[in-house]
């Protein structure tokens, strides 16, 4: 029995359906029908029960129980559930898997729908989808991640089709759009790196973007077009955020319009009836960020490794921030390198300040440790989702806010600080008196649990928690009183459950409380029994009612002190959003002059030229992995890629050396320099010049793509055609082994004819590190093309790597040196070097001579092989003939100046 077979039955409505299925089971199809593409957690008292082919389905994601509940059309319903309040650790691991939720909670009390009758189902309704962009739960996200929502439109019409994206991460409240294309949408989706991406059913199915839809996997949603409908799209932007028209928001393109329009539907529709605070939709200009195409993306290892892991990417190694705030911001900033260099500078301006004021430093990371999540405390408030720890971090971090302005006060600031000063001051300190002169010290996770407002607060809230939780002392109290005033010392208060509390005393001693018309209007006789007589008085009849509501009335008077604080939060969301903000960009900045500090990182100068000049240039990873294994210290290279003199373009670096000996290190650090000064940080070395770089494209190692039908050849040529058809004048290209994945001569020829469009098409800065030693000579004829090599040291038939680059050419690879360090069997290692002899001894000739020849453009001097000199020969024959074991010293030194001589 299938869902979609349940789903059937609910819809057509069949007399046989009706017949076998319970009231319950009816009400679940039903409910089913309208969220088919979401599991459905069913709330049953304290469980969250799934059935049909969701109970299937969430068994064997969660590793639960899978048991059985009645039938329906003859056959047993499968079922599992989770407890309720364990659902957020399923939740997780569910959304973690990729699927969507939708919650539905029982709308009333049970004994509510008994009084319809017995069989009367308990009314139930989804409050919630939760998909994997719209979670909010602090234990469903990660602190230092954003969790964007993103929808892709495409509005057709003109010369070609305009595309745009928005984003939302309704946990954060940040709302942004930008127009894209379609040879750069891969590009921005993965700079973004959405948790779920939207789109229209149509464009979904759409031939031309069935590729990218394909590669991004499972974050792919389809939704109905209605949600991209840009005629109406302006106006229900508009009535989300309360306004008449956009205009004071600025200019939007008609695809951004549906694309944000999209964005907000689909928050509506899953948040049902919930509104979450986003701030205004800002416009992003995609010229403004670095271009970084996915598969660069990915070699170079940015936030996450090609395993999947963020342990080991640079985000992890140059992450210093102290709050969740700054982390997201370190990682946006990384993932969009910016490319207008006034921008950038103005965020170096910050590095050097906190680099320069070191104790005022240290101070504002130890306010910044303490600091909480505000824009997520917030979040959770306005979709009324927060407990009173969220009101707590709201209050710390308006507190710190206050603080570090005060910090900040009186310095000669730069125009980044400068700005989160200002956002600093935007504190709403009547908020901040509130919250605090309410909120207890310790406080509970959920609200329902009470006991988060302050004592002394609220005197009525005090006189409630005493009756509550003190309630014998009062009536010890009482009767204290009521003996002293009657004179009857053995006067007790008691209680059953039919009288309550009443004032017990013997017959003999009653006469004490009816002796006066004063006192028998006081005390009102309500039961004479053998040895005693019972009274009660106004004040304990009141007291007995007040202790037996007290908690339900505390309870009710703070969730009312819940209420008004957490409106009063979320109508000033944009100072806290504001103060949120700057508090994140004081963090990154403070961050990254810590990490400057501790990795004696250098200030770039970037500027709009075309510069490219590293100095002791580091791998920020690989430096810190060595030092923290205490291995040997990380090998600092130079790296020029700057135009010549006589030159517009900058230069063309064709790396030679063997296997092991730097290349990819030394290719992936100058990229990861690039990015680090784009993104506003200090970099690994002694001393840096970029200019601008707008696109970034590195092919580096080997992968296949076997899913669609790519060997790793194959992949290698459709990069490299990305970057050869892509790059400009002032891009940086790192390409590593091109040709490698074919035949030698084929290998050669793509390798040969890819450096000569680089260097007379795309006119880039580019590191061309190859295995093709005869290309080297494409240095005589191609400008701005220098030869420059890993070094390497022979020493007792071994090779040393020294991982220094300089200039020239390597002769050979030394991949047999390679294969022994590797293991292989000596037997191996001895015919492979027998083999090679073969080879070189075939064809003495450079290839690569006879390959100039051939070509108009590029003609070269054929280098010619030297015969054997004869002398040379004279001197193996009489090295042959020593025997250094039986020679004095003396006789060593005559026959080394009689070899000189022989040579010369």
């Amino acid at each position: 029995m299938t869902i979609s077979d349940a789903l059937t039955v609910a819809q057509l409505a069949t007399e046989e359906s009706r017949l076998s299925a319970t009231p319950m089971m009816e009400q679940f199809i039903e409910i089913k029908a309208n969220n088919a593409d979401s599991l459905l957690f069913y709330r049953m008292g304290d469980f969250y029960e799934l059935f049909f082919e969701d109970a299937l389905e969430a068994s064997r994601a969660l590793g639960i129980t899978l048991t059985r509940r009645g039938q329906h059309l003859g056959q047993d319903i499968p079922m599992c559930g989770v407890p309720v309040h364990a659902a957020d650790d399923y939740l997780q691991k569910l959304i973690g898997f990729g699927y969507r939720v939708a919650v539905c909670e029982q709308m009333e009390d049970p004994a509510e729908a008994k009084k319809r009758g017995s069989k009367s189902v308990v009314k139930r309704d989804v409050v919630r989808l939760v998909t994997p962009g719209t979670i909010t739960e602090e234990k469903l996200l990660n602190p230092g991640d954003s969790n964007y929502l993103m929808t892709l439109a495409r509005i057709k019409g003109g010369d070609k089709p305009q595309y745009a994206l928005a984003w939302i991460d309704i946990s954060t409240g940040i709302f942004r759009l930008a127009e894209t294309d379609l040879y750069r949408l891969l590009s921005d989706i993965m700079r973004i790196d959405p948790k779920e991406l939207i789109v229209a059913d149509s464009l979904f199915h759409d031939a031309e973007l069935r590729p990218t839809f394909d590669m991004l996997g499972r974050i792919v949603s389809p939704q109905p077009a209605v949600l991209f409908d840009s005629a109406t799209a302006e106006s229900r932007i508009a009535r989300y955020f309360q306004t008449v028209t956009l205009d004071g928001f600025g200019a939007f393109s008609r695809s951004e319009l549906s694309a944000g329009a999209a964005a907000i539907a689909y928050v509506e529709k899953t948040q049902i009836a919930e509104r979450p605070a986003l701030g205004r939709p800002e416009r992003e200009n995609a010229a403004s960020t670095l271009l970084i195409d996915p598969a660069t993306r990915a070699n170079l290892e940015l936030v996450r490794t090609l395993s999947g892991e963020r342990g080991g990417a640079l985000v992890t190694a140059i992450d210093r921030t102290v709050t969740g705030g700054g982390a997201r911001l370190l990682a946006e900033r990384l993932m969009s390198p910016l490319t207008d260099a006034d921008a950038i500078n103005a965020r170096l301006d910050s590095v050097a300040f906190f680099l320069d004021e070191q104790r005022l430093t240290d101070d504002i990371r130890r306010e910044l440790r303490h600091t909480p999540d505000m824009p997520r405390a917030l979040s959770r408030l306005a979709l009324e989702r927060g407990g009173p720890r969220d009101l707590a971090a709201i209050l710390k971090g308006l507190e710190a806010a206050r603080s570090l302005g005060a910090m900040l006060a009186g310095k000669r600031l730069p125009t980044e600080l400068s700005d989160a000063f200002a956002g600093l001051g935007s504190v709403p300190f009547e908020l901040t008196d509130q919250l605090a002169s309410l909120l207890a010290e310790e406080l509970p996770l959920q609200k329902r649990d009470g006991g988060f407002v302050r004592d002394g607060a609220i005197p009525e809230l005090d006189e409630l928690r005493q009756l509550r939780d003190q309630s014998r002392r009062v009536i010890v109290g009482l009767q204290t009183s009521y003996s002293e005033e009657t004179g009857v010392k053995s006067l007790k208060i008691k209680h059953n459950n039919v009288l309550g509390y009443f004032i017990e005393l013997t017959a003999g001693t009653a006469g004490a409380l009816t002796e006066t018309p004063e006192r028998r209007a006081r005390f009102i006789h309500r039961q004479t029994i053998a040895n005693a007589m019972r009274f009660t008085t106004v004040e304990l009849s009141d007291l007995e009612s007040r202790i037996a509501n007290a908690a339900e009335k505390a309870l009710a008077i703070e969730l009312e002190v819940f209420s008004r604080l957490s409106e009063a939060v979320v109508d000033a969301a944009d100072a806290v959003k504001a103060a949120a903000q700057a508090i994140a960009a004081v963090d990154v900045s403070a961050a990254l002059a810590a990490l400057a500090d501790e990795q004696a990182y250098c200030r770039p100068a970037v500027d709009a030229s075309q510069d490219f000049r590293i100095e002791g240039g580091r791998h920020p990873v690989v430096e810190q992995a060595l030092r923290k294994a205490a291995q040997n210290p990380f090998v600092a290279n130079n790296c020029d890629l700057s135009p010549l003199e006589d030159q517009s373009n900058g230069a063309i670096w064709l790396i030679t050396g063997p296997n092991m000996g730097g290349k990819s290190t030394f290719l992936r650090q100058n990229a990861l320099i690039a990015i680090m000064a784009q993104m506003g940080s200090f970099v690994p070395a002694a001393e840096a010049a970029i200019g601008v770089v707008d696109r970034l494209f590195s092919r580096v190692g080997a992968s296949d793509d076997l899913a669609r039908g790519r060997s790793t050849f194959m992949v290698e040529m459709v990069e490299t055609a990305a970057i050869l058809n892509q790059a400009t004048p002032r891009s940086l290209v790192i390409l590593d082994e091109i040709g490698r994945g074919t035949a030698t001569f084929d290998g050669l020829s793509i390798a040969w004819a890819a450096v000569e469009h680089l260097h007379e098409v795309n006119k880039c800065r580019s590191l061309f590190a190859t295995h093709f030693h005869e290309l080297t000579v494409l240095s005589e004829k191609l400008p701005r093309l220098a030869n420059a090599t890993m070094r390497v040291k022979e020493w007792d038939n071994d090779v040393i790597f020294l991982h220094e680059v300089g200039p020239g050419a390597a002769d050979r690879s030394y991949g047999i040196q390679v294969a022994r360090l590797a293991g292989l069997p000596a037997s191996v290692v001895s015919r492979a070097r027998e083999v090679l002899t073969l080879l070189e001894d075939a064809d003495r000739k450079n290839p690569a001579a006879k390959l100039i020849d051939d070509l108009p453009l590029f003609q070269a001097a054929v280098r010619r092989d030297e015969p054997k000199s004869s002398k040379a020969s004279k001197v193996e024959e009489s090295l042959k003939a020593l025997n250094p074991d039986e020679m004095t010293p003396r006789e060593a030194l005559d026959a080394l100046y009689a070899l000189k001589k022989a040579l010369s």
